[in-house]
């Protein structure tokens, strides 16, 4: 056999041993990928994405031990919010990690026009239309490999149970993550500025209340209507005005004086666009900054704010009050005295946390 013979096999058994490599599988402690869990009727909704080789399935590698999750974020509700979650979601990804980190996150702008149509329609009775956009939303970020949700608006987290039961994916509630901040400040009693559902509506007050101890006041119905009429005419917009800053702070600094509000919550993610802790006298809750923040934390496994665990950190028995009625005792299973204390759940949430909670 002669040299260009010897050669011409060389080459040819070099081609093999490469394309075995090229096919070899992911072994480096990854796990395998996953096929994305699409609902049947956006799987049909869309032609498959085909050859007449090879049918592709869309697929998703879910994180590695220690790996950030991925946020999905629905946001567009409206827009000067949502850019506000992005940036604080980086800077504090950057803070944490140093060099040139940023946050895994995704986002789905829901498009406030028609949406704002929509959330008319609830306003008459008619939520169909409204959680059927919500309910899409959190599955277009599901189906890119989110692996929780949390909600741009105060308001549409009373759309989180529907979420999780219909979609099948974890969402990170804004009220809790708020009230375990007002818990840790140790403030018992704050005012609730937002829009008119949610200082109307019994599902953001009562999960301050029950849940986490909180007295919460809110506007009268007049300084309501004003508060509800600048976010949607004027911060959903990014129209930030200093007479509407005022009006804002003159309902503050009354709830304060007149109600005993120890502090305030900003309710309504555009309202931190407006009101600033400069502005007032008492300590500033501004939902969307301890959202983000949340998120970032439970993305990187550094809190304990995930549902699950959340009601795993504490059991509530019945205990009588002073006044006949009953309310409930939050008490650290387990754990006692210095225990407790030294407790992942008891530094997320607080001492208030072992405190007593009339029911309504």
């Amino acid at each position: 056999m002669n040299l260009a013979s010897r050669l011409n096999i060389l080459v040819l058994v070099l081609l093999v041993i490469l394309t075995a490599g090229c096919a070899a599988p992911r072994s480096f402690g990854y796990p395998e990928p996953v096929p994305l869990d699409i609902p049947a009727a956006q799987a049909t909704s869309a032609p498959a994405f085909t050859s007449p080789l090879v049918s592709v399935t869309p697929t998703f590698l879910p994180p590695a031990p220690g790996e950030m999750k991925t946020i999905g974020i629905i946001g567009g509700v409206g827009w000067s919010s949502s850019l506000e979650y992005y940036r604080i979601a980086n800077e504090k990804a950057q803070a944490d990690l140093g060099g040139d980190h940023s946050a895994k996150l995704l986002m789905y702008s829901i498009e406030f026009g028609e949406f704002s149509k929509q959330e008319r329609l609830a306003s008459a009775g008619n939520w169909d239309p409204l959680n059927a956009t919500m309910l899409d939303a959190a599955r277009r970020l599901k189906a890119g490999g989110a692996d929780f949700i949390i909600i741009a608006s105060n308001t549409l987290n009373s759309r989180a149970d529907d979420i999780e039961k219909n979609v099948g994916i974890p969402v990170l509630r804004i009220y809790d993550v708020t009230a375990a901040k007002v818990n840790r400040s140790g403030i018992k009693k704050v005012a609730l500025l937002g829009t008119k559902f949610t200082m109307e509506e019994p599902f953001y007050r009562n999960a301050l209340k029950e849940r986490y101890g909180i007295d919460v006041v809110t506007p009268n119905a007049t300084e309501r209507e004003y508060i509800n009429r600048i976010i949607f005419d004027e911060l959903v917009r990014n129209d930030i005005r200093s007479e509407s800053r005022k009006e804002y702070v003159r309902i503050i600094n009354r709830l304060v004086d007149e109600e005993g509000a120890q502090g305030v919550i900003l309710g309504c993610t555009e309202i931190p666009l407006l009101v600033h802790q400069s502005d007032v006298k008492v300590p500033v809750f501004d939902t969307t900054r301890i959202h983000v923040e949340a998120a970032v934390d439970y993305a990187m496994s550094k809190s304990c704010f995930s549902r699950q665990k959340t009601r795993s950190c504490f059991r509530i028995r019945p205990f009588p009050l002073p006044t006949g009625d009953h309310g409930r005792l939050f008490v650290f299973p387990g754990l006692a005295g210095p225990q407790a204390r030294n407790s992942s759940c008891y530094r997320c949430f607080g001492p208030s946390l072992a405190a007593v909670a009339a029911e309504t």
